[in-house]
C-alpha cells in the first residue's frame, strides 16, 4: 500500500516536471514571468480536529483525531495542482473494502486535469458513477474543439478477509478497475460513449468466503449517450446501457464465439441491459419535460456502490415562475412498476405526484409549500393459496394491499422592524406525514400512522453590539396503531462577537419532553457552549463543548459529553 502511493506521488512530481518543460517561455518578458507571484502561488487550508467523548455509548471511541486540508499550488499561472487529503483514527480497529483515509491530487494544466490517489470519477448511472478509486485519472476538454475524454484506472477495492469478531467491516477480493469516455458536444447535439471494465483477483484471499455468498467477479458495462435538438426549444435526450457481469470468475469457460473470449462467458455470466429517454419542451417561460426510464432486473455494475433495478419509470413535470419570478411553481407525476420479468413473487406499482411553491415578494418574506403523494399497490402472488382457495374471491383481501403516503410541508420566514440599532426574524415551519396500508379498499384500525410537526423560531439581533438571541419552540406529535406519543420542548441560545469579531462566541439550551399515551416517558436535556479565536488573519483556534442528559422511564439516566478543538489555518 505505502509503495503504491509512493508511486502516485512520484508519478505526479514528474507530470508536474514535464508540463513545466513543456512550457515555452517568452525572451521579451522574462521579468514578469518569473516574478515571484508569477512562478509559484500556494492557497488553500488544512485543519486539525481532537474529540474526546465521555459517556454511555459503548459504539463510541474516547478520542478520534482528523487532519484534513485543500491545497493548490500554483505555476506560472499556468499549472495549477490540487491537493487533497484527509486522515483519521476513526475505525483504526477495522480493515475496510475502502478505507476512511483519502490522500488525492489532481493537478491542471490548460485543459488538462489529472487525479491521482484517492479519488473518484463519475462516467454514467450505468457504468461508472462515483465509486472511489486508488489510482489514476485523466480529463481532456480542448477548448476549440467540442471533444472531451476521460480515462481512469486503479484499485476499486481492497483484499479484505473475513473477521469473525468483526463481521461488520465487511469481507472482498482486491478488485482493479480501468474505464474511458468519449464525448462530443454542440449547441445542437451531443454524442458520447462510455466504456468500464473491473476484475477481482481470486487469489487475493487465502481463505475463500463463499459460504458468505462473496466470490471473484468481473465486470464489463457500456454506455451511448446522446442529446438532439429537433426544433427550437425542443430537446431530445437519452442513454443506453449494457453491462456483462460474471458473479464467479473461477467456474469453467462456455467460450464459443470472440464476444464471448473477450468478456469471459461462463455459466455465471449474465448480461443486463438498462435505458431512458427525456423530451424537454421549453416555451416563454414554461419548461415541460417527459422521462422514461427501464432498467432490467439485477442489472449491475461494479462501478457503482447501489443500483435501483428491476424498475420502470415514467413521469412528467413542470415549471414555471409566476409575478416576475417572484413565485416558482413546480409539479411532477410519475408511475414506477417492478417485476418486469414477471418472475417474482409480489409485483408494486407506485403513482407519485408532488406540488411545490415558492415566494418570495419581497426581502423580507419568504413563503414556501409543497404536497407530495404516494400511493403503492403490490399484488402477492402466492401459489400456495392460489391451489389451495376454493373460490375465486377467498383471497383477495391478503394477495392484494395498498400502501398510501402523503406528505405536505409549510414554511414562513418574515423580517421586521429592521433598523440601525436591531432587526426581528420570525418562522414557522409545519410539516405532516401520512402512511396507511389499505386492504381490500380498507384501511383497518392499527394501520394507519401520522407524523406532525411544528416549529416556531425568533431571533433578535442588536446590530452594534454584535449579540443575536434565538427561542424556538418544537413539537412532534405521532401516532403509530394505537400508539400515540408527543415530544416538545424549547431552545434559547446566544451568539456574540468580541474583539473586533476576532472571537465568536455562543451557549445554546434544549429541553426536550416526551410522552406517550398521555404517560410521562421521559426527557432529554441538551447543552452546547462554542468558541472561535481568528489571529494573525490566517489562523482559528475554536472549541465545542456539548453535554446530554437523558432521562427514561424505567432506565438508568445516561450522561455524554463530547469536545471537539478545531485548529484551522487559511493561506
Amino acid at each position: 500500500m505505502k509503495n503504491f502511493r509512493v508511486h502516485i506521488i512520484v508519478g505526479a512530481l514528474l507530470q508536474i516536471a514535464l508540463i513545466s518543460n513543456a512550457q515555452q517561455v517568452r525572451l521579451d518578458n522574462l521579468k514578469e514571468q518569473f516574478s515571484k507571484d508569477k512562478i509559484f502561488r500556494m492557497n488553500g487550508g488544512v485543519s486539525a480536529n481532537a474529540v474526546y467523548y465521555n459517556g454511555n455509548s459503548p459504539s463510541r471511541d474516547p478520542f478520534n483525531w482528523i487532519l484534513s486540508g485543500n491545497i493548490n499550488f500554483s505555476f506560472f499561472n499556468q499549472i495549477n495542482l490540487p491537493f487533497s487529503f484527509n486522515f483519521n483514527n476513526l475505525g483504526a480497529q477495522y480493515s475496510y473494502p475502502t478505507m476512511p483515509n483519502r490522500l488525492s491530487l489532481h493537478p491542471t494544466y490548460k485543459w488538462v486535469t489529472g487525479h491521482i490517489g484517492d479519488v473518484s470519477m463519475s462516467f454514467s448511472p450505468y457504468t461508472l458513477g462515483g465509486h472511489q478509486f486508488t489510482g489514476g485519472g485523466v480529463e481532456l476538454a480542448p477548448v476549440k474543439i467540442p471533444l472531451k475524454f476521460s480515462a481512469m484506472f486503479g484499485r476499486m477495492l481492497k483484499a479484505v478477509p473475513f473477521d469473525s469478531e468483526k463481521p461488520s467491516a465487511g469481507t472482498s477480493y482486491k478488485r482493479m478497475g480501468y474505464g474511458a469516455q468519449l464525448k462530443y458536444e454542440s449547441n445542437s447535439y451531443a454524442a458520447g460513449m462510455t466504456w468500464f471494465s473491473a476484475k477481482d483477483h481470486p487469489n487475493s484471499l487465502a481463505w475463500k468466503p463463499d459460504s458468505l455468498s462473496v466470490f471473484p467477479q468481473s465486470n464489463h458495462a457500456f454506455s451511448w449517450n446522446g442529446m438532439l435538438k429537433l426544433v427550437e426549444n425542443l430537446t431530445l435526450s437519452g442513454e443506453y446501457g449494457i453491462s456483462i457481469l460474471t458473479r464467479d470468475i473461477r467456474m469453467p469457460d462456455t467460450q464459443e464465439s470472440m464476444f464471448e473470449r473477450m468478456f469471459r462467458n461462463n455459466e455465471s455470466t449474465s448480461v443486463y441491459h438498462a435505458f431512458n429517454i427525456n423530451l424537454t419542451y421549453r416555451f416563454f417561460k414554461n419548461v415541460i419535460g417527459l422521462a422514461y426510464e427501464r432498467v432490467s432486473p439485477d442489472y449491475q455494475t461494479l462501478g457503482a456502490y447501489y443500483f435501483t433495478n428491476d424498475v420502470e419509470n415514467m413521469s412528467i413535470n413542470y415549471a414555471r415562475p409566476l409575478l416576475n419570478d417572484k413565485i416558482t411553481l413546480t409539479a411532477n407525476a410519475g408511475l414506477q412498476r417492478d417485476d418486469l420479468n414477471q418472475s417474482k413473487e409480489s409485483d408494486t406499482k407506485r403513482f407519485v405526484g408532488a406540488l411545490s411553491v415558492n415566494a418570495a415578494p419581497n426581502e423580507n418574506l419568504n413563503i414556501a409549500a409543497s404536497y407530495s403523494g404516494f400511493q403503492t399497490y403490490t399484488n402477492i402472488k402466492s401459489q400456495f393459496d392460489y391451489i389451495n382457495e376454493m373460490a375465486q374471491y377467498d383471497n383477495l383481501d391478503t394477495l392484494d394491499f395498498t400502501q398510501l403516503s402523503q406528505n405536505a410541508n409549510a414554511s414562513l420566514n418574515y423580517g421586521f422592524g429592521k433598523n440601525e440599532n436591531r432587526k426581528h426574524t420570525m418562522g414557522v415551519n409545519m410539516s405532516f406525514q401520512e402512511a396507511a396500508n389499505k386492504k381490500n379498499d380498507i384501511i383497518r384500525t392499527g394501520d394507519i400512522s401520522r407524523f406532525y410537526n411544528f416549529a416556531l423560531t425568533y431571533g433578535l439581533f442588536f446590530v452594534p453590539k454584535n449579540i443575536q438571541l434565538t427561542a424556538s419552540a418544537n413539537a412532534t406529535y405521532n401516532t403509530t396503531g394505537f400508539d400515540k406519543s408527543l415530544t416538545y420542548g424549547p431552545t434559547v441560545g446566544i451568539n456574540t462577537s468580541l474583539l473586533d469579531k476576532k472571537l465568536t462566541t455562543g451557549a445554546a439550551v434544549a429541553y426536550n419532553i416526551s410522552t406517550g399515551n398521555g404517560n410521562s416517558t421521559g426527557n432529554i436535556l441538551n447543552i452546547r457552549w462554542n468558541v472561535t479565536y481568528s489571529f494573525r488573519k490566517r489562523n482559528s483556534l475554536s472549541l465545542i463543548l456539548v453535554h446530554q442528559q437523558r432521562e427514561i422511564k424505567n432506565r438508568d439516566t445516561t450522561k455524554d459529553f463530547t469536545s471537539t478543538c478545531t485548529y484551522g489555518y487559511q493561506f
